[in-house]
């Protein structure tokens, strides 16, 4: 809660263009990653289609000759199931849904059962990717183990099984004790086999282990994907080249969004105004960028990374500028949610609560003119219940209040950002059943990414910020009420917390499937965005997240 030495993202080579500049972007809060949320929206087919002639890129002959190719694989069903995993991998597989859910019920469903460990996980992956109801005991698993219940040794000299056992493993939905050994099992013999294999063979296992299929940036894995497919004696090059068409043109879009947005954040003024707020543009819309891909999204990202920018902005008003009465009117303007209302607030609050009025409204307005609602009352109430949690938060550190770590937990899942930005998500997406439970019950789908991003960011701010006196973070709190536990054992405590939450998470995106995929593929983005967004090194770096950059934006 208190103000802390900087945790800079830098990036050593890449454009300053795109990088904020200004000096508050040298200095972070305790809360310094709590970020919030992430976003999407369709910018107009017309776009799309100047983007394509201006860099000649024919994706309709690619897309036919795909089309031919899976007719031809439907007699051999794992070239199919590879044909598909590698389309899906690539992030292109949105091209041949019909063709793909076809296969799922013949194809994959016959493999599952195979006596092949690579058939039958990979199977079993892409059947509960799509929602199919299999048991990875009873359908995979156990034919693979001893009468003790743990893997069969020769397993272990069968890589590209592992591979496969690894990815599998993490699609845990909970009270799967075989997936768990699963994991360990591939994750240590895959390590001790990396120095024996030949070197793109040994950099796509150490991909693998670092950073797993099903936690990891689906964009980010395609381009390493992609590298491996290339280095390959046998090529699928019409996939190949579709990949790339795709990529070149998503990179345009990101390119141009982030532009805007630049634009958009500099004529706001802001930072020139409060000069202790965060200028972090890039890092904003990399939340935004990640939550759901592709050209028809563009509008809704650019949108979502102002309510972003905006959430940051109120984050550090309460943490280094406002008292606790002029906070308290703050949150009250935000209440009665008139321009009338901040007639009486400080000049920096002010100015705030005019920028996120008008782009609330603004966003109000474009969701009511394609899905024919009106959600301003929602989206008020949602940033109400935002604030609310700030001021608990001030509350708390004004009156020197120790909460409990659960207290503080809960309330911090609401000052992540994470159920606020979600809100504007689903609307934007048309999601058309009770916005009041969005904001008042928070579905697992929201609450599992919010709290996995207060955990992880709670290890990184203990673990990376020199602060004094009183951090506020999950883990002092937990200290403090477990005195006989050290860092380390709370640092254990809290990655299994955000295990469970993964296991949540997976359950109602794997199997309830509750929300559209849409939604659901949107709440998994975000939550594989959260572990690149605070794993810093020594020299507090984010290097996956820079080379992220240079592959997408720069």
């Amino acid at each position: 809660m208190s103000a802390a030495p900087a945790r800079i993202f830098s990036f050593s080579s890449v454009e300053p263009l795109l990088l904020a500049a200004s000096p508050a972007a040298a200095r972070n809060n305790s809360r310094q990653g709590r970020h919030r949320g992430d976003s999407i929206r369709p910018s107009s087919a017309a776009a799309a289609n100047t983007l394509l002639l201006r860099n000649d890129i024919d994706l309709q002959e690619g897309l036919t000759d795909i089309q031919k190719i899976l007719h031809q694989r439907q007699k051999n069903a794992r070239e199919m199931m590879i044909t598909i995993d590698n389309l899906k991998r690539l992030c292109i597989d949105h091209y041949f849904e019909e063709e793909i859910e076809s296969a799922m019920s013949s194809t994959c469903m016959d493999l599952i059962h195979s006596d092949d460990l690579f058939d039958a996980t990979l199977a079993f992956r892409l059947l509960r990717e799509a929602g199919h109801d299999v048991s990875a005991t009873d359908d995979v698993l156990r034919r693979f183990t001893d009468d003790s219940g743990e893997f069969k040794l020769p397993l272990s000299m069968d890589i590209r099984g592992l591979l496969s056992l690894h990815d599998m493993s993490h699609l845990d939905i909970g009270g799967e004790v075989l997936l768990y050994k699963a994991k360990e099992f591939s994750s240590k013999h895959l390590a001790s086999a990396i120095r024996y294999l030949e070197p793109s063979l040994a950099e796509y296992v150490r991909q693998s282990l670092d950073h797993p299929y099903h936690l990891s940036l689906m964009q980010y894995k395609a381009r390493h994907h992609l590298t491996y497919l290339q280095s390959m004696p046998i090529r699928d090059t019409v996939v190949e080249k579709l990949a790339v068409a795709e990529f070149q043109l998503n990179k345009l879009l990101h390119q141009q969004e982030i532009q805007e947005v630049k634009r958009w954040w500099m004529d706001l003024g802001l930072v020139q105004e409060i000069p202790v707020v965060r200028d972090q543009v890039m890092k904003w819309y990399m939340w935004s960028m990640t939550a759901v891909q592709g050209c028809s999204f563009s509008r809704y990202r650019v949108e979502i990374t102002k309510i972003i920018a905006l959430v940051y902005v109120v984050d550090d008003i309460f943490d280094l500028v406002g008292t606790l009465e002029e906070l308290s009117l703050f949150t009250e303007a935000v209440k009665v949610w008139n321009m009338a209302a901040a007639d009486s607030l400080p000049r920096c609050m002010r100015s705030c609560y005019m920028a996120l009025y008008t782009v609330t409204n603004e966003i109000t307005d474009m969701v009511e003119k394609e899905h024919g609602l009106n959600h301003v009352n929602h989206l008020r109430k949602a940033w109400a219940v935002l604030f609310d949690g700030f001021m608990v938060e001030a509350k708390w550190l004004a009156t020197e209040q120790v909460p409990t770590a659960e207290d503080y937990l809960r309330n911090g899942v609401v000052t992540s950002g994470v159920p606020l930005t979600f809100v504007h998500i689903f609307i934007m997406l048309g999601y058309d059943q009770s916005i009041e439970a969005l904001i008042d019950q928070m579905p697992s789908v929201i609450s599992c990414p919010a709290k996995i991003l207060r955990l992880w960011d709670d290890m990184g701010s203990a673990k990376d910020e020199a602060q004094e006196g009183l951090d506020g973070s999950y883990m002092d709190f937990y200290l403090m009420e477990n005195p006989r536990c050290g860092p380390s054992d709370v640092e254990a405590h809290m990655r299994n917390l955000i295990a469970r939450e993964w296991e949540e998470l997976n359950r109602e995106c794997l199997c309830k499937r509750t929300f559209s995929s849409n939604l659901t593929q949107t709440c998994l983005n975000a939550a594989r965005m959260i572990s690149v967004m605070y794993s810093y090194n020594k020299e507090q770096r984010l290097l996956v997240l820079e080379d992220y950059a240079r592959m997408l934006i720069l």
